[in-house]
């Protein structure tokens, strides 16, 4: 059996970097001023910031059924069987979208969509996986059941720049923002699970960063791998915008993980639109190969 591997862009994965692997990548869409984009299509990493920094109205939205259903078709006309691993279900409606269309009677026993409640780096560990385990000869079912039985096994914590952001998302009141802004505050965000949610908070991003990987090494340490150099697990640095930032940070928790090698990428567009450019956040995975 052909099995292909399909995610999309909140991976992180470029759609050159799709071609290269040999997977597909669903490009997610966003309305920027009122005009539809499609991330890495006619949207880049760098067009965004610009607009989003000039103060551009920027939404994010999912993909209409009819276009995931393309994508759907036009690879089982190559394959026999399709793993869609889309962002987690408590950050976007687009992995229910695909659910409900994988149960449709044509899909059934060849699409099997995976809730992995993981976005950005730990969905792209989550995507590599899939494909090595297609590799060895993996069916779909059987990747898409070792995949959910890990998905808990993963951690990210955050750090912002500016308040500015979650306030324009509604996650935090003008009053809160403001008063923020003038303590100088970064709040410190974490994903366990579902969805984005406050963790605690600090005054200087140099604070915030030690915060965050002391944070990560806890729960590797009591979730996801005993192991004494934690060997078991994937480390994963992700940014917006700043990629010297993102290297100097890398470079902080490689002194912890010596062993480790650390996959440093930008986080994908539809967490950046809430959390503006500059933030820094790290990432742990549970190996399962």
């Amino acid at each position: 059996m052909k099995v292909a591997i399909m995610t999309d862009s909140n991976s992180g994965i470029t759609q050159a970097q799709a071609k290269e692997l040999g997977i597909f990548v669903l490009p997610m869409p966003f309305t920027i001023n009122g005009k539809e984009y499609f991330e890495d299509m006619n949207l880049s990493q760098n067009e965004f910031y610009e607009k989003l920094m000039n103060n551009a109205e920027v939404f994010t939205s999912q993909p209409a059924v009819g276009d995931v259903k393309n994508f759907f078709d036009k690879i089982l006309k190559e394959y026999d069987e399709l793993v869609h691993i889309p962002m987690s279900s408590g950050l976007s409606g687009s992995c229910q979208t695909a659910m409900m269309l994988a149960q449709d009677e044509e899909y059934i026993n060849k699409v099997y969509v995976v809730d992995s409640q993981r976005v950005s780096v730990t969905q792209k560990q989550d995507v590599l996986d899939a494909l090595k385990m297609s590799q060895q000869g993996k069916s779909a079912k059987e990747i898409h059941d070792i995949l959910m039985d890990n998905k808990l096994n993963a951690t990210i914590y955050i750090t912002v720049n500016t308040l500015e952001y979650l306030k324009k998302g509604g996650r935090i009141t003008p009053a809160a923002a403001a008063l923020g802004g003038l303590l100088k505050i970064k709040p410190i965000l974490t994903i366990q699970g579902e969805k984005l949610d406050q963790f605690q908070k600090t005054r200087t991003m140099a604070k915030a960063r030690q915060i965050m990987i002391d944070a990560a090494i806890k729960d590797i340490q009591e979730r996801l791998d005993q192991s004494e150099d934690m060997h078991n697990t994937h480390i994963m640095v992700a940014y917006t915008f700043d990629k010297e930032q993102a290297l100097d940070f890398k470079q902080q928790i490689q002194e912890r993980f010596p062993n480790h090698d650390i996959m440093c990428d930008p986080l994908s567009l539809s967490v950046a639109c809430h959390i503006g450019p500059h933030s820094l956040a790290i990432a742990a995975t549970k190996k399962i190969i």
